[in-house]
């Protein structure tokens, strides 16, 4: 009997402090008019080292509740998969530090590192493991702290990272629905657009408690600005004509979340109205592999998802990275 992959339970955990745009302005030359402007970013949160707040620990906390909303236990998963490109170190896998963490002593587990398309790549092996009959029960999880990679004089992308963890748990199902599709695509001889660089920044008095790498992050934005709208316009379309479906079957449109002006673009070219699409970069800035289920997770605990709905996830990333998943929510 051929199984379905569905998603049975989301959680989120973002870090504890919050930093506003008008704390920005004592660290590099910006306001907060610029910024919401620009990027439609009011605020985000950044880890600390004196809290609970590793990328392992984020990315449990979020699986901890993705669990207990699905009524699963951690021995029940086969398969933890982890999408992120700030681990706490460079081995063992986040995913393994997950695995012990949560006492998931069956499960195999590891990392993949597709930029802020992470989560949905991760989602999409799930997917391909549930369907091909070698996995019943599986974690999917989203996580970063950018925080540590930002660079701090650089105000064309301090002000837009952020830190924080998503999660869903997905089962294997005999009844249709669930995951009905995902396309993944991908262009490596872009990647100059956005990648890491040797040599970390200062670290600015006011975060003074944040673990800072010994690289960090370098964006070309306009022309990734024009790539992103492009890319996930294009994917998306071919997601929807997949499964015979147009912008008016979407119920809700989880786009990862870079900037407001890049989902408006989206929106636009998919001629779907901004109402059905869910933002949340205005409290929670660009978390990369991790803005996708935060804001799953959100949507599906305020009630915004109803079983049968058909919801669209898109994203882009570095790499350069992209894909679209179309949901049939089953919750």
């Amino acid at each position: 009997m051929a199984q379905h992959a569905h998603i049975v339970g989301t959680g989120s955990s973002m870090p504890e402090r919050i930093l506003f745009n008008k704390d920005l302005e004592e660290i590099v030359d910006t306001n907060d008019e610029w910024i919401v402007r620009r990027s439609g970013i009011r605020e985000r949160r950044i880890s600390s080292k004196v809290r609970e707040e590793s990328t392992t620990d984020l990315a449990t906390q979020a699986s901890a509740r993705a669990l207990e909303m699905a009524g699963v236990s951690p021995g029940e998963l086969d398969m933890i998969v982890v999408g992120t490109v700030t681990p706490d170190r460079q081995f063992p896998s986040t995913g393994c530090m997950v695995q012990e963490a949560l006492k998931a002593e069956k499960a195999a587990a590891f990392d993949v590192s597709a930029g802020c398309s992470g989560f949905l790549y991760a989602l999409t092996m799930v997917n391909n493991a549930i369907r091909c009959g070698t996995c019943g029960t599986a974690l999917v999880v989203g996580v970063e702290r950018l925080s540590s990679i930002i660079n701090w004089d650089d105000r064309g992308t301090c002000v837009l990272l952020a830190d924080g963890a998503g999660a869903a748990v997905v089962r294997s199902v005999p009844e249709e629905g669930g995951i009905l599709s995902s396309h993944l695509r991908s262009d490596g001889t872009l990647w100059e657009l956005l990648y890491s660089a040797d040599g970390s920044s200062r670290t600015p008095a006011i975060l003074h408690d944040i673990n800072i790498r010994p690289f960090h992050l370098r964006m070309d934005g306009n022309p990734l600005f024009r790539r992103a709208i492009g890319c996930m316009s294009e994917i998306a379309r071919e997601a929807l004509g997949h499964n015979s479906l147009s912008g008016e079957d979407i119920s809700l449109v989880v786009p990862h979340q870079a900037n407001i002006r890049i989902i408006q673009g989206l929106a636009n070219n998919l001629r779907i109205p901004m109402e059905k699409v869910y933002t949340n970069i205005e409290r929670y800035g660009n978390t990369s592999s991790a803005t996708i289920p935060i804001a799953l997770d959100e949507a599906n605990r305020k009630g915004l998802l109803k079983k049968g709905d058909h919801v669209l996830l898109v994203t882009f990333g570095a790499g350069l990275t992209w894909g679209a998943s179309i949901l049939e929510w089953s919750m």
